[in-house]
C-alpha cells in the first residue's frame, strides 16, 4: 500500500458526501491528502470536502485532469452528460476513470469518452462514510486487471470490495445500495421493542445498533452461514426461538426479499 502514496494522484469531479467519504478514507490510508483534489460548482461542498479530508479543491475539471492520473466521477447522474462532454477532449490513456454515478452504465460513459477509456464502474453505499462500506466494481473499456486491482486496493480503505459483472449491478443496488435503509428501519423497530419493554430510548437504540453491528461482524469474521449462527442462539423452548417464531409469523424474511427485489427492479427502470 505504501507504493500507492507515491504513484497515484486522485481527482474527484464532484465533492459531495460520497466523494468526501471516499477521499477521507483514502487520506487516512493509502493516499496522502496532498495527492487528492476535487472540483465542484457548489462552494459549500468544496469547503466541506477540504475540512473533512485535508485535501484541496480546484476551480475546474481541466485542472483535475491535468493534476490527476485517477479520476473519480462523483457527480449526480443528471449532471454526468455535461461532465463527460467536458472530459471528452482532455482525457487520455494515462487516466484511469472511476465512475460512482448511480445507474449510469459503462456503455453510456464509453460513448462519450471513447471505447479505449480505462474505466471502472463502482457501486458504493453510504456506510463508506464510516469506513464500513460495501462496494461492487466492474471494469469496462480498456481497463486492465491491474486497473481493477488498483481500484480495489483504494476502495478497501472504506470497506469491503467485491467484483460483480455489470449486468448484476441492479441487484447490487437493491441489496447493498439500498440495504442500509432497510437496516436503519430494523434498528429503529428493535429500539421501539426495547422501549415497549421499558428501556429508555437512548439505551434501546444503542443496544439495537450494537446488536446489529455485532451480528454482522460474526457473519463476516466466522464465515459461518447466518442460519447456523441463528440456530446457535436459539435454545430449545427459550426466548430467542419465541421471538423467531414471531418474526416468521410476521413474514420478515419475505418482506426483506421483496424489498431487495423492488429496489432492484426500480434500478432497472431508472437505468
Amino acid at each position: 500500500m505504501s507504493s500507492g502514496r507515491e504513484q497515484h494522484r486522485i481527482g474527484f469531479i464532484g465533492a459531495g458526501r460520497m466523494a468526501t467519504a471516499l477521499a477521507r478514507g483514502l487520506a487516512a490510508g493509502p493516499i496522502s491528502a496532498d495527492r487528492i483534489r476535487a472540483c465542484d460548482c457548489v462552494a459549500s461542498a468544496r469547503k466541506q470536502f477540504e475540512s473533512e479530508t485535508g485535501a484541496s479543491t480546484v476551480n475546474s475539471i481541466n485542472e483535475i485532469v491535468e493534476q490527476s492520473d485517477l479520476i473519480v466521477l462523483a457527480v449526480k447522474p443528471q449532471q454526468l452528460p455535461e461532465v463527460l462532454n467536458e472530459l471528452r477532449d482532455v482525457i487520455s490513456g494515462r487516466h484511469l476513470v472511476v465512475s460512482i454515478a448511480a445507474g449510469v452504465r459503462i456503455s453510456t460513459i464509453l460513448e462519450s469518452l471513447g471505447s479505449d477509456c480505462r474505466l471502472v464502474r463502482v457501486m458504493p453505499n453510504t456506510p463508506c462514510l464510516v469506513g464500513a462500506g460495501a462496494c461492487a466494481i466492474s471494469a469496462g473499456g480498456t481497463a486492465s486487471d491491474k486497473d481493477t486491482q488498483t481500484v480495489e486496493q483504494l476502495l478497501s480503505a472504506v470497506g469491503v470490495v467485491v467484483h460483480v459483472p455489470e449486468h448484476l449491478f441492479d441487484a447490487v443496488t437493491g441489496l447493498s445500495g439500498s440495504g442500509p435503509a432497510y437496516v436503519f428501519q430494523i434498528i429503529e423497530a428493535l429500539s421501539d421493542g426495547g422501549v415497549r419493554g421499558g428501556l429508555p430510548r437512548e439505551v434501546a437504540t444503542r443496544l439495537a445498533a450494537q446488536t446489529v453491528l455485532g451480528a454482522a461482524r460474526m457473519v463476516l469474521e466466522t464465515g459461518d452461514h447466518p442460519g447456523r449462527l441463528k440456530d446457535a442462539v436459539a435454545s430449545p423452548s427459550g426466548t430467542t426461538i419465541a421471538g423467531l417464531h414471531a418474526l416468521e409469523r410476521g413474514g420478515l424474511r419475505g418482506c426483506l426479499m421483496d424489498a431487495v427485489a423492488a429496489a432492484t427492479e426500480r434500478s432497472r427502470e431508472l437505468g
